[in-house]
């Protein structure tokens, strides 16, 4: 299935048949990547008194419980109420779904102790960013274990508050990374990428999202794609999610 696009003033085709999923399934247990100190999520059968919901265990069905963080164990979309007192869900922030996404790699630069991506790093995409709602990005190195990874306690890299400030100076709206956060691991909770991200508390974006803990293998080329964010129906300020890539042809 071929729809036809007018992005930018330039008509450009998508093949529906042919998506990119960049999420990170859910599974139960360890084989997750996993951040914020937090036991590993459960997919595991129901029992009610003596019933097991489980078609091993004799029942007709499988009829299973979930128990997991959606900040914590895979692929999530979240919005401002993330760190905000006022209760704000995604389903309030994020309301259409296909954006015009840029992909780009980096290496994340040292800079004392830390990993950080830099606003002069973004700004050698600035062409590109200009023309488009959201950025993916991936860092390297790019192990596939980042589909497994315990992140506790790695000091991982996370991007800067100037380079945070500088996505909203371009108009990106909706920012993907490959990381557990935006933010370092341990910052005291000063959250200066997040806040910076969303202009919180002074002149919030509400309608803007951040996904964290997508997972972008190396056979996916930089470039720019049409971007289709998928969400489940939580209310809750986080959902798990399915970054999905089209690309674009002319």
């Amino acid at each position: 299935m071929w729809i036809e696009l007018n992005i930018n003033n330039k008509k450009q085709r998508v093949n529906l048949n042919a998506p990119i999923d960049i999420s990170i399934p859910l599974k139960s247990g360890v084989d997750n990547p996993i951040a914020w100190y937090v036991k590993p999520p459960k997919i595991e059968a129901e029992q009610l008194d003596d019933w097991i919901g489980a078609v091993s265990e004799g029942a007709s069905v499988n009829f299973n419980k979930i128990t997991f963080n959606p900040h914590a164990h895979g692929t999530h979309t979240e919005c401002v109420g993330h760190i905000s007192q006022k209760k704000i869900n995604i389903q309030d922030c994020l309301k259409t779904f296909f954006f015009n996404a840029e992909l780009i790699t980096i290496a994340p630069k040292k800079i004392e102790l830390d990993l950080q991506i830099t606003k002069k790093q973004l700004q050698e995409y600035e062409e590109e960013l200009l023309a488009c709602e959201a950025l993916i990005i991936r860092t390297i190195p790019n192990k596939d274990t980042k589909q497994t990874q315990e992140y506790n306690n790695t000091n991982w890299a996370y991007l800067s508050e100037d380079a945070a400030k500088y996505l909203v100076e371009v108009g990106i709206n909706h920012l993907l990374i490959d990381l557990p956060s935006v933010d370092k691991e341990k910052d005291n909770g000063l959250l200066l990428a997040h806040k910076a991200f969303w202009q919180y508390p002074n002149n919030t974006r509400l309608n803007s999202t951040i996904t964290e803990l997508i997972y972008v293998p190396d056979s996916i080329t930089d470039g720019t794609y049409l971007l289709n964010i998928q969400i489940a129906s939580f209310v809750n300020d986080a959902s798990p999610c399915k970054p999905i890539l089209y690309n674009l042809e002319d």
